[in-house]
């Protein structure tokens, strides 16, 4: 099959960051990219002899230009702060050390020549502090989802869909979408599980479509991700550093792609944030993974996306009840609210430890734990 038409350049370059890992599995990758494996192993043979310019058709241009003079490189340092304004001598160096570049300078010197050619502010060194990071130990334990604040186009607004795995930083999805729907996020959700497979666990706030309130947090989009296999959760209400990775990338967003650019309509957003995220992930160095990129630290997940939701199955000793049209459902002569998501559906009550307490599950996800002695949720 040959490659998708839309950014082949950067889906290849994509296709053999991912397939130099150890563990990668290169049958389901080509599949996941929709390539047969002999073109995938020769886009690897070409990256391997010939670095980046190798994935091109059939380029001409040198790895490297062993005769550059001293000016030409501050030029070329120059040239990179340029097109990427958020870029520091540390990102510059390692950016600069990944293309081989020959006598690559430290990254002091650097930071001494964007301030000699007027490209770093003296403002911007005081806002870098040192943060403590927590992360998840593996690809796809946990993505991060949220919609950056929207902003306008010519034409409407814009709300980008953000999709980041914990571990590795790697933007998995950028979308510009004309709403925040569930049939919205569900649909761009769809199309990157095909690509990178399921993750255990989805991140989300509580404001629409990932929760109601803070009772009643479940969606539609909340149960067709259970559905799936996949435990969704939320941050606490009003703190947002819950969701470190996600609102940090959105900082990075709004500095190198969005910043003060004046956008025709959600296609001409869309052009914009492919390149980019293609250079967030394959290119830009991140300081938190000590200066590699995301590309080096991600895998697809190796749960692949089941076109037909799976049954729901419980254990013969659950105590299986099925919600009714308002979100409520019976036992012992006493009805227990949940949430209208659920309607329809069949969930399952258990025991605990705890005298008079029930769990309430739907699927592999407990959604509730009811009081039997105040006959209330909670």
């Amino acid at each position: 099959m040959p490659w998708m038409e839309c950014s082949t350049m950067s889906l290849r370059f994509e296709f053999v960051s991912l397939a130099q890992s150890d563990d990668a599995n290169i049958t389901k990758l080509c599949q996941r990219f929709g390539i047969s494996s002999k073109t995938g192993y020769k886009w690897m043979k070409r990256f391997s002899a010939e670095g980046a310019s190798g994935l091109s058709d059939r380029s001409r241009r040198p790895r490297c230009s062993p005769g550059k003079t001293e000016d030409e490189l501050e030029q070329r340092i120059c040239q990179m702060r340029q097109a990427h304004t958020a870029w520091g001598g540390r990102k510059i160096r390692a950016r600069l050390l990944a293309l081989k570049h020959r006598s690559v300078p430290a990254a002091s010197t650097i930071t001494d020549i964007l301030r000699r050619n007027d490209l770093l502010s003296a403002d911007e060194s005081p806002k870098h502090k040192t943060f403590t990071r927590f992360e998840h130990e593996h690809p796809n334990d946990l993505w991060q989802m949220d919609f950056l604040g929207h902003f306008p186009t010519d034409e409407g607004r814009c709300h980008s869909l953000t999709v980041l795995d914990d571990c590795s930083r790697f933007c998995i999805g950028l979308k510009a979408c004309g709403d925040e729907k569930s049939s919205t996020v569900q649909g761009h959700l769809t199309t990157l599980f095909r690509r990178y497979g399921l993750p255990r666990r989805i991140l989300s706030d509580n404001g629409s479509p990932w929760g109601c309130d803070s009772d009643y947090r479940y969606t539609h989009l909340s149960v067709w991700l259970i559905r799936l296999g996949v435990g969704v959760s939320h941050g606490r209400p009003y703190h947002p550093q819950t969701q470190g990775k996600d609102e940090r990338f959105h900082r990075t967003l709004r500095a190198e792609a969005i910043g003060a650019r004046r956008f025709c309509d959600l296609h001409d957003v869309q052009r914009r944030f492919d390149p980019w995220r293609d250079i967030y992930n394959l290119e830009r160095p991140h300081e938190a993974l000590n200066l590699s990129t995301p590309a080096t630290r991600y895998q697809p997940s190796p749960r692949v996306f089941p076109e037909v939701l799976p049954a729901i199955e419980y254990d013969q000793q659950d105590d299986v009840r099925k919600v009714n049209d308002d979100g409520y459902f019976n036992y012992k002569s006493t009805r227990y609210k949940i949430s209208q998501a659920f309607t329809g559906h069949r969930i399952a009550l258990r025991l605990t430890q705890q005298d008079g307490m029930l769990d309430v599950f739907f699927c592999q996800q407990k959604i509730a734990t009811i009081d039997l002695k105040r006959q209330s949720r909670r």
